[in-house]
């Protein structure tokens, strides 16, 4: 019983606090079962060939960025949308395409004038360019991270070349004792 409790008389209020434990965080396993899952169930499903390669499209630059997850950071926004992409977006997407009948989901328009068909298209697409434009940034950061490098050791080294290194030429006699011979 608290101070405010005994004071104002009333029963302590007991908090049921369930054991619930945050699941696991997809392995890079799960989330390349759930890319072939993915591919699989456009496949078996009989979805069109646009949305066969749209869903290649996504699946092949998830699995370009599983490896950037772990440099982009677990608690990242963009890492969530990659692996929610693989587990969650694409799936969810596809499954609720696929539960149509083909010919009334690809003629039929449902919003704006769009069949669901196309509907799934503009969502994959919009998959696509999300995480192009993810991998294009990560891939920036590391050259950024290799342009920078190259400048501090051209300043560091460069500013000390005295000949042009060219191949298949001698270099010039050194008097610098840390100089190997060659």
């Amino acid at each position: 019983m608290g101070l405010w409790d005994w004071l104002t008389g009333r029963e302590p209020v007991q908090a049921e606090v369930a054991d619930a434990v945050a699941p696991a965080p997809p392995t890079p396993e799960d989330i390349e079962r759930a890319l072939v899952a993915a591919e699989r169930m456009a496949a078996e499903g009989r979805a069109p060939a646009p949305v066969l390669a749209r869903v290649r499209r996504v699946t092949g630059i998830v699995r370009a960025l599983l490896p950037r997850v772990s440099t982009i950071g677990l608690q990242s926004r963009d890492a969530y949308t990659v692996v929610a992409t693989a587990t969650d977006y694409l799936p969810e997407s596809l499954a609720a395409y696929l539960a149509l009948p083909r010919d009334w989901a690809d003629t039929r328009p449902v919003a704006n004038g769009k069949s669901s068909l196309l509907l799934l298209i503009d969502q994959l697409d919009l998959l696509a360019t999300t995480l192009n434009a993810m991998y294009d940034a990560a891939n920036r950061a590391d050259a950024g991270a290799l342009i920078a490098q190259g400048k501090f050791l051209d300043e560091k080294f460069g500013g000390h070349r005295t000949t042009p290194l060219v191949p298949d030429q001698p270099r010039p006699a050194s008097t610098n004792p840390l100089d190997l011979e060659t």
